[in-house]
């Protein structure tokens, strides 16, 4: 396990859906930025947000990290975090 330091936020990038609450199907080839995520874990800097909270990022803020399903950002990259999800 990796732990985020400063400012540093840790996403865990949401899942794609394979297809619409109406039942379409999607193609796995529509490739569309994905800029919700849930928060695995934040540096000691980190004030506005916590682990587990889902939240919607900047997405030309969002840095590669050791899993491609997870992605590094400055917490002042976050735009908002979900309530009641």
């Amino acid at each position: 396990m990796i732990k985020a330091i400063k400012d540093r936020v840790f996403i865990r990038l949401d899942t794609k859906p394979a297809e619409t609450k109406g039942g379409i199907l999607l193609p796995e080839t529509e490739e569309k930025p994905r800029t919700i995520g849930i928060i695995e874990d934040v540096g000691p800097d980190v004030t506005s947000v916590k682990k587990g909270n889902k939240v919607l990022f900047h997405i030309f803020d969002e840095l590669p990290s050791y899993d491609k399903e997870v992605v590094v950002v400055r917490e002042n990259s976050i735009l908002g975090v979900f309530e009641d999800e």
